[in-house]
């Protein structure tokens, strides 16, 4: 028999996968061309053409060198790539030794987790959240904090201040956020940090501040993404290309470690080290020789804020409540009705959504729009009908 642990685990997983079997069952039945799957954030954005250009290059000087094991931060042509892009995007001079490339974003959440977390720590972290936040806090047998946002998803930063006590070790953000497109504005990343020191002060130790990042340059309106690095700095920002350069499947990431981190060496250590241990290895050598030549280059965003126009056009017309996304590639109406029964109208009308309760918010949809515009457009009516379905009681 499996584990109580991830048998519970399947139950509380099972949203995605349910609404992925679920679009295979239909795809099967009325033909993939017909079927409006929103479910998954798969990018589908082309990557930029600098990616097929390092991997020529890469290819036409291949050498057995370069798929052997490397030093377990990764190789320090790709860190020094990392720095100078975190150096950029944070407005503060990060090293190449303050960098650890990771099997993607995951795999850094996982060895910051490994390295901080004692048993019983808590990890405080806004609702809604990717769903998987939990499962990595309590790998390491820490406690997951969900804390819930306003209604127009923004930080409730007296919630947060509530949540935080003798047990947490981090807060954990994730802006642009998934599932709800939402972008934490200064402001509130300053007063967070304000409060972070004053816990931190009382607590007679850090609490560390987690920023995750995979898409921080996806973002819509001419904003832009504070820095973190600038207001905290017992803090660690974790990324990833699988967005930046639609590579999800090639696992590559990093964390960086804030310059005036409190005990700075003992906690790159102690990344690295997860890095081995918890099975990683390394990233991926190939992945990282792309990633190092490909660090500053960024998919076309704008196809993307098209398709939200499209979208959030769509939901208007369907009339369906929702925040506008500013970044990412989701969007999370809030639904007339309860949001699985709502789903289950949707799968009438050959449309996959995901229902919110599976990102700690019920009530609501999260709808993925790295799909072709076509798709999108082509569910119009469909959201319609449900719409009126669900106010007519189904």
């Amino acid at each position: 028999m499996i584990a109580a642990q991830v048998r519970g685990y399947l139950e509380k997983a099972s949203w995605i996968r349910k609404m992925f079997e679920e679009g295979a069952r239909l795809k099967a039945r009325y033909g993939a061309d017909r079927v409006c799957d929103f479910s998954l954030g798969n990018p589908d954005v082309p990557p930029p053409q600098e990616v097929a250009e390092a991997l020529r290059e890469i290819l036409s000087e291949d050498r057995p060198e370069f798929h052997a094991y490397m030093p377990n931060a990764g190789f320090p042509f790709a860190r020094e790539a990392m720095a100078e892009k975190v150096s950029r995007e944070q407005g503060l001079k990060v090293s190449a030794e303050e960098v650890v490339l990771t099997c993607g974003a995951a795999g850094g959440l996982n060895i910051i987790f490994k390295a901080l977390l004692d048993p019983g720590d808590e990890v405080v972290f806004p609702s809604p959240f990717f769903v998987e936040y939990g499962f990595y806090v309590e790998n390491h047998q820490g406690v997951p904090r969900p804390v819930p946002t306003r209604e127009d998803f923004s930080l409730d930063l007296e919630a947060l201040e509530k949540a935080i006590g003798p047990k947490t070790k981090a807060v954990l953000l994730n802006s642009p956020n998934n599932p709800t497109g939402r972008l934490y504005p200064e402001e509130d990343i300053a007063r967070l940090a304000d409060l972070l020191r004053e816990k931190s002060q009382t607590l007679g130790r850090p609490v560390y501040l987690v920023s995750d990042e995979p898409y921080r340059n996806l973002v819509f309106d001419g904003l832009k993404v504070p820095s973190i690095f600038k207001h905290y700095e017992a803090s660690f920002v974790v990324s990833s290309f699988s967005k930046e350069l639609s590579l999800p499947g090639e696992r590559i990431g990093f964390v960086a470690v804030h310059p005036e981190m409190p005990e700075k060496s003992e906690i790159l250590a102690a990344l690295i080290l997860a890095n081995r241990i918890l099975g990683f290895v390394n990233a991926p050598a190939l992945a990282q020789r792309i990633a190092a030549k490909c660090a500053l280059s960024l998919v076309e965003v704008s196809i993307y804020e098209r398709r939200r126009n499209l979208f959030c056009q769509i939901l208007d017309e369907a009339g369906l409540e929702y925040i506008k996304p500013e970044g990412a590639f989701y969007v999370f109406p809030r639904t007339p009705i309860d949001d699985v029964e709502f789903c289950k109208l949707l799968q009438e009308e050959l449309i996959l959504a995901v229902p919110g309760r599976g990102f700690g918010a019920p009530g609501h949809i999260r709808l993925a729009f790295c799909v072709d515009e076509k798709v999108i457009e082509r569910s119009r009516e469909g959201f319609i009908r449900a719409v009126e379905k669900a106010r007519q009681g189904g």
